[in-house]
C-alpha cells in the first residue's frame, strides 16, 4: 500500500508545483515582457492617471460625449455584473423595449433605419467599441454639443476606427473611450466633467 502511495503523492506534489506554480508563473513573466500593457489591464491613460481600459466599456451620459451601445450589466456598464438580458428573439419584453428604444433614438436623430448596436445589448454588457453607423448617427449631437463642426467630430472618429482583424476577423469598430479623450483634447468641451471614479472618463 505504501508502495503504491509514495509515487502518487510525489507526483501529485511535482504536478501541483510544476503546473500550479511554475508554468503558470512564467507564463506571467513572459505576458509581462512581451505584452506589457495587454499584461496590465490596457489601461488608458490621461495626465498620467487611469481612465478606463479599452477593453471594457463605460457609460457616458452627457451630451458632449460619444456613447456606447446599451448595456445590460447591472445598472449599466457595471464591471462586477457582467451579462446580457438572457431575453430571447420570442420575449415580448425585448421587442417591447427595442420598439421603445428604437422609436426614441428615431426621433432624437432623424434616422429611418438604426444600426443594431445602437439598441441591442452585448453578451457582456461591457462593450468598448461601436460601429462606425452608430458613431456617425451621434456626430450631430456631439458636435452640437461643443459647438464645433461635424467635420471635427467625423475626423477624431475615423481616426479611432479600426477595420477587421488580420483583414478577415470581426467588423469595423470604434473604442468609444479613445475617441472620448480625443474629443476632449480636440474639442473641449466648456467644461469637461471630472472622472466620476478612479477608473472612468465621465
Amino acid at each position: 500500500m505504501l508502495t503504491q502511495l509514495r509515487p502518487a503523492v510525489t507526483l501529485l506534489v511535482l504536478l501541483t508545483v510544476l503546473l500550479g506554480l511554475a508554468y503558470p508563473a512564467a507564463m506571467t513573466a513572459v505576458a509581462g515582457a512581451a505584452f506589457p500593457r495587454e499584461a496590465a489591464g490596457s489601461l488608458v491613460l490621461r495626465d498620467g492617471r487611469p481612465v478606463g481600459s479599452s477593453l471594457i466599456g463605460q457609460s457616458f451620459t452627457q451630451g458632449i460625449y460619444l456613447q456606447g451601445r446599451p448595456s445590460a450589466a447591472g445598472n449599466g456598464y457595471d464591471a462586477s455584473s457582467s451579462s446580457g438580458t438572457n431575453l430571447g428573439p420570442t420575449s415580448a419584453k425585448l421587442a417591447e423595449r427595442l420598439r421603445t428604444d428604437g422609436e426614441a433614438l428615431k426621433a432624437a436623430t432623424g434616422a429611418g433605419v438604426l444600426p443594431a448596436d445602437s439598441i441591442t445589448t452585448s453578451g457582456s454588457g461591457l462593450d468598448p467599441d461601436v460601429s462606425p453607423a452608430f458613431a456617425e448617427l451621434q456626430v450631430a449631437r456631439i458636435a452640437g454639443a461643443r459647438g464645433v463642426p461635424a467635420d471635427t467630430v467625423r475626423r477624431v472618429i475615423a481616426e479611432n476606427t479600426r477595420g477587421r482583424t488580420l483583414g478577415v476577423l470581426g467588423e469595423p469598430r470604434v473604442n468609444v473611450l479613445a475617441v472620448n479623450l480625443a474629443l476632449d483634447a480636440a474639442a473641449p468641451a466648456a467644461a469637461p466633467p471630472a472622472p466620476s471614479a478612479p477608473v472612468a472618463a465621465n
